[in-house]
């Protein structure tokens, strides 16, 4: 399902923090939000999971006004994967990821069979079935991170919204979930801070510079030298993948000349 943020203006404190931000997620695309820190791409996202109701602005799920409903509605239609997705409170695995499907169910109404179904096929995929009975708070922050990501599955969502979701997982898992994103057949808005793997993961990129959207489209069609220079402050060379042909970016780090070393002896 289609989802837009139209207008999405916040001011906190003072201080413009997002500037009227439209931009669309086409039903089963995925969206990479991306810039430097302080951009407002988080605070777009917590619009998106009520987080944080806008200044000015709605979003918009297929026809429904996410930002009108009720938070039990919305969150049959938005899963989300936050920074702060975490749990203080030591739940097993399995009973982690079956708060999933809170949102759907009333009260303290168990788990029917389709209920537990989905919930085994979220942890198989995500490959933490074995760590079922395991405490949350035992686990490594990548095993918490692939177990959070089960629990949005199990909610069924129209839309998935994922704040740097890569964080703590080694490559494979990385690249394991990036290619998940593309397969799970909704609207996701995804932060990211690797910009190759925006590049290879997204369908379309936005860009964020101060609270501003100053770019938008395709990976190829957004990061630019230019883009690159301008809004994130670092010289890179653009290629294409030799094998996929997305553009991926070759640094360069600052004041560095090859051979020259620091003179540690004073």
């Amino acid at each position: 399902m289609e989802m837009r943020l139209e207008g999405l203006s916040v001011d906190l404190g003072g201080r413009s923090i997002l500037r009227a931000l439209t931009l669309d997620v086409p039903s089963g695309q995925v969206v990479g939000l991306v810039g430097p820190n302080g951009s407002g791409k988080s605070t777009a996202l917590r619009c998106v999971y009520r987080a944080l109701s806008p200044s000015t602005g709605r979003v918009l799920v297929g026809e429904a006004d996410l930002t009108a409903m009720g938070l039990r509605d919305a969150a049959r239609h938005v899963a989300a994967l936050t920074q702060e997705g975490g749990s203080d409170l030591d739940f097993t695995v399995e009973e982690l990821v079956a708060l999933g499907r809170a949102p759907h169910l009333r009260g303290n109404q168990p788990l029917g069979a389709r209920e537990r179904e989905l919930c085994h096929q979220a942890m198989a995929r995500m490959e933490v079935t074995h760590l079922a009975r395991r405490g949350v708070l035992e686990l490594s922050g990548g095993e918490r991170q692939r177990v959070l990501v089960a629990r949005a599955l199990v909610q069924e969502p129209h839309v998935l919204v994922l704040d740097e979701p890569t964080n703590h997982l080694d490559v494979r898992h990385q690249l394991d979930l990036l290619g998940l994103l593309r397969e799970v057949g909704v609207s996701v808005l995804v932060v990211l801070h690797d910009l190759n793997l925006a590049a290879a993961a997204c369908d379309v990129i936005g860009v964020l510079s101060e609270g501003s959207l100053v770019a938008a489209g395709p990976p190829d069609k957004v990061l630019t030298e230019h883009t690159l220079r301008e809004v994130f402050g670092v010289e890179a060379t653009v290629v294409a993948h030799p094998l996929t042909g997305d553009p991926q970016l070759l640094y360069r780090l600052p004041h560095f000349e090859k051979g020259l070393r620091w003179n540690t002896h004073g």
